[in-house]
């Protein structure tokens, strides 16, 4: 098969993938909290930030989109990740990650597009990654912890006792859009990677356009289907629907994203970082609300934590079976 249509495939596959499982981990509070608004506005509204986040990379890195998560400190002469047009084995068992990572996320199971597209093309870098996402994992959730304890403790259960009055809506619905717009740019430049790894290193124009389109249809039927499975996991969570609360997860979640942004190159799993702020969250919601944190909370949030490790686990074992069979 020729590589071009390979690259071409995977990139699609993995676009499909990534926005299909690791896009609900950013906008899935903003799609709940504005559930009643047209589903073309929100996309028209993401669609503009993910735009202008791209066009930033491809121009401020020379064709590099990744913003540098794919070269690291070799630049385009010596990559992190090769340019697919290098790789000599480079053929159909390159886009079967995506397509596992779409069945996969078929039944809800949130698992990090970091670790099973990355690995696959370069399984040395594995040990830098999952050091990364367990820190970024348990930074976001001890920062969510403090701050839904000590900072947000009494107005959390004002938004829970009293619903958002008119003269409000217009303020808070800024202050929301405002902070996911935040949260969307730093996601996008992590995440970025995970799908262009299929396209060479440095984009031209064309292939630039091209893709961009892609994204866009991908973005919208997203938003058109509210969200799929993994959108279960945000609306199970206490409060999520509403956009007082939503506007904090939302800044919280950019904050972290941009401290481990500027940290380093190293990909990272963003659904860690995601499920570790919304489990400290809701730990010290309970406490607030009752003193106490209840089992069936402890469950749920075991249950997340469990599916992320079941996801690893997927993705490492199947990264290196397929390379067993086929190399």
């Amino acid at each position: 098969m020729d590589p071009m249509i390979i690259m071409w495939l995977g990139f699609i596959l993995a676009a499909y993938s990534v926005v299909g499982n690791d896009v609900i981990q950013t906008l899935g509070t903003f799609l709940a909290s504005n559930e009643k608004r047209p589903w073309y506005v929100l996309w028209l509204f993401a669609a503009t930030i993910l735009t202008a986040t791209l066009v930033y990379g491809w121009y401020q890195y020379d064709g590099d989109v990744s913003y540098q998560r794919l070269l690291g400190d070799g630049g385009f002469a010596d990559p992190k990740y090769k340019d697919p047009r290098d790789i000599e084995s480079f053929g159909w068992v390159y886009v079967l990650p995506p397509l596992v990572l779409m069945v996969i996320t078929r039944f809800g199971i949130p698992v990090s597009t970091s670790f099973l597209i990355l690995t696959f093309f370069n399984p040395k870098n594995l040990y830098s990654m999952v050091v990364k996402s367990m820190t970024g994992y348990l930074v976001a959730f001890g920062a969510a912890v403090v701050l839904y304890i000590f900072i947000t403790k009494s107005l959390e259960k004002k938004f829970a006792a009293n619903p958002i009055k008119d003269s409000e809506k217009t303020w808070w619905t800024v202050a929301q859009w405002a902070s996911t717009g935040f949260l969307w740019t730093q996601w996008l430049a992590q995440d970025f990677a995970n799908i262009y790894v299929y396209l060479p290193r440095k984009v031209d124009t064309n292939t630039f356009v091209i893709s961009l389109v892609i994204l866009l249809a991908m973005l919208a039927y997203i938003f058109y289907s509210k969200g799929g499975a993994i959108q279960k996991i945000v609306k199970a969570k206490t409060n999520t629907a509403d956009i007082r609360s939503a506007t904090f997860i939302d800044l919280s979640y950019g904050i972290v994203l941009y401290f481990f942004k500027e940290l380093n190159n190293i990909p990272m799993s963003t659904t860690w970082v995601f499920l570790g702020l919304l489990a400290g969250r809701e730990i010290a919601l309970r406490y607030n609300l009752s003193s106490k944190v209840p089992k069936e909370t402890l469950k749920d949030l075991g249950m997340d934590l469990g599916k992320v490790f079941f996801g690893l686990a997927i993705s490492i074992g199947l990264v290196f079976l397929i390379q067993w069979i086929t190399f």
